[in-house]
């Protein structure tokens, strides 16, 4: 228990698709954190709340969880920290455990474990008001007879949907040494006992929503409902390009402009050169494409929100179960869309050692967010901007080929391994399927913001770091002074460029982009900033050194050259992070050097058939 004038701290409980997260944000507005819990990296947020008495509350947003008998590491650190037993995380004052109230069958049996704990506890009754829309009635006097704690609804999408919550969190805290805690006795069948509850408070004239069903007699079709997943994500990918090119435009001439005045009004010299050439040039050609990465960050958090990707899940189980994965696998896939490390550790959810293993293997082929800059910047300089059939962009279809070919690749590696495995049984998918439900503006706003900061602090970070030592290995030492070639030729990054251009050669790589491959081992964006790093410090003159990198390379490159690189990054193993947690999720370093061959093998391949069919072709 806190001191008196201490924080008092709250933590959030509930399964899945509660909108705890939703109730989160409420609560705490924009006075919150995002980081990772100790040793892992499931993320951890904790906020500030204040009472109507002036009293400040902490309040952490736990992992979702279906139980406290824990089936992943996430609902192992969430049965931890409501016990008190996590290392370094204070244990919680009080639990306030969040239920969907259009679901309390489910979500009931979760509010009785939690009660089980024996801790200070409050039941947060949230989206009443879409349980009031399907004639859901619900007692809450009796409600919480029945269950032994407060109850107070909750409608954590509107106004002030959380303000009677906040009022009995203020008025219960300072009471809490002398209230009676709930009886940690263990149920012997906790559903006989929910059915108790629903019978004793809740009257439900139907166990499914209309709008539920009528959708999901469309979506969850074996024919429409693929095609309209198909359809869904084409337009995705046709929209990261129609509405982001204005915000680029705006971005790539601020920086121009900043560049400039930079060169201008400092003298000529190192100094210069490390700002002008490595700084804002190789920061400004990653930030470029945070518009991008926005808007596809904003179709994914929507998508989530709405309830539509679990079925999605169970959509694909049986195309995924034939490819050797499971239903399972498609959260952690599509996270790997944001980043293939996160979507690595959330395979901790799929129980099965066999479907972890092949979900954990595939996923650096998703198209993480840091493969954008690179695609985008090569579409923008090869694949022309017009229209196709009177209505698709030319560059979102290259855009969402890319995407598709990654997927499908992944499919195609899972077969391959399940062909080789022993253990070829079936393994049935079991998930919830939430209510249907529109977004809320402010947690996408939220979401958005917290990735937005990832990536610029990504960009504040290890791509800074790399590009300034880029710089130095492309500046020093100088050329001698009866050099006939340009300066950069006799860097040590030069002479590391010649050397591997040998190997690169027949995959139409030249020296300039097997620089750009090694600093692109620390973050695939890198490549872009790094390139732009390389051609202005090899540009003949200061107006040839500012201009935009996809002129430059659209000019000196071929067709073949850059098609070749773009497949290239379908499949290289360009990020040690991921390889990295590869073996820390595997705890095998075979498994680590199997994904690092087969990705690099793959690449190889794919780059040197794209190259030789396009030179054939007349792209060289």
């Amino acid at each position: 228990m806190s001191a008196p004038g201490d924080v008092s701290r709250l933590a959030l409980v509930g399964n899945p698709n509660c909108g705890k997260t939703a109730l989160f944000n409420q609560l705490t507005g924009s006075r919150q954190k995002v980081a990772n819990y100790t040793g892992v990296t499931v993320e951890r947020k904790e906020g500030r709340m204040r009472g109507p008495s002036g009293r400040e509350y902490a309040v952490l947003d736990l992992p979702g969880a279906y139980s406290l008998q824990p089936a992943s590491l996430d609902e192992a650190i969430t049965r931890d920290l409501c016990r008190g037993f996590y290392p370094g995380e204070a244990a919680p004052d009080a639990l306030v455990c969040v239920v969907d109230a259009t679901n309390l069958r489910l979500h009931l049996r979760f509010a009785l474990e939690v009660r089980e704990l024996g801790k200070p506890m409050i039941i947060a009754l949230n989206m009443v008001d879409a349980a009031r829309r399907r004639g859901i009635e619900i007692d809450v006097p009796a409600l919480e007879q029945a269950l032994g704690v407060p109850v107070v609804e909750t409608v954590a999408v509107r106004r002030n949907g959380a303000r009677a919550l906040v009022e009995r969190i203020d008025a219960l805290v300072p009471q809490l040494a002398s209230l009676p805690l709930p009886e940690p006795v263990v149920e012997a069948d906790h559903h006989a006992h929910v059915r108790q509850i629903l019978d004793a408070a809740v009257r439900m004239p139907t166990r499914t929503a209309r709008v539920d069903d009528v959708l999901d007699r469309w979506l969850l079709h074996p024919l429409f409902g693929l095609l309209t997943l198909a359809v869904v994500m084409f337009l995705i990918f046709q929209a990261v390009y129609a509405w982001a090119t204005p915000l680029m435009d705006g971005i790539e001439a601020g920086f121009a402009w900043l560049a400039e005045n930079a060169s201008a009004l400092l003298p000529e010299g190192p100094l210069s050169s490390l700002l002008v050439d490595g700084v804002i040039v190789g920061i400004g050609s990653v930030v470029v494409f945070l518009p991008q990465i926005l808007i596809l960050f904003f179709f994914i958090l929507a998508l989530e929100e709405s309830g539509y990707l679990p079925r999605a899940a169970f959509l694909l189980d049986r195309m995924m179960a034939a490819a050797g994965l499971s239903g399972r696998s498609f959260i952690p896939l599509l996270s790997s869309f944001a980043c293939a490390v996160p979507g690595i550790m959330s395979t901790r959810s799929i129980q099965d050692p066999r479907d972890r293993l092949a979900t954990i293997l595939v996923a650096p082929l998703m198209t993480c967010s840091a493969r954008l800059p690179v695609y985008a910047l090569l579409i923008g300089a090869f694949i022309p901007a017009r229209t196709v059939w009177g209505i698709f962009n030319q560059q979102g279809l290259v855009l969402f080929a890319l995407y598709a070919a990654g997927i499908l690749s992944a499919l195609v590696m899972s077969w391959t391994m399940k062909r080789f495995r022993r253990d070829k049984s079936e393994h049935p998918l079991l998930l919830e399927l939430p209510s249907y439900r529109l977004p809320h503006p402010r947690d996408l706003a939220v979401g958005l913001y917290e990735r937005g900061m990832i990536f610029l602090k990504r960009v504040g970070g290890i791509i800074l770091a790399l590009t300034i030592l880029l710089w130095f290995l492309l500046s020093f030492p100088g050329a001698p002074a009866d050099a006939a070639l340009p300066a950069i030729d006799y860097s040590f990054a030069g002479r590391m460029g010649h050397a591997m251009a040998v190997f690169f050669a027949p995959l139409g790589f030249n020296w300039q982009i097997c620089i750009a491959l090694i600093p692109g081992m620390g973050a695939r964006e890198v490549a872009v900033s790094s390139l732009a790093t390389i051609y202005a410090l090899s540009a003949a003159d200061d107006d040839a050194a500012i201009q935009a990198l996809t002129p430059v390379i659209s000019d000196g490159w071929t067709l073949a050259t850059g098609l070749s690189l773009m497949v290239w990054f379908i499949y290289a193993p360009m990020c040690i992070s991921t390889l990295a947690t590869i073996k820390r999720e595997t705890n095998s370093w075979k498994q680590m050097a199997f994904a690092t061959v087969y990705l690099f093998v793959a690449a190889y391949l794919a780059a040197l058939v794209t190259y030789q069919v396009a030179v054939a072709l007349g792209g060289g």
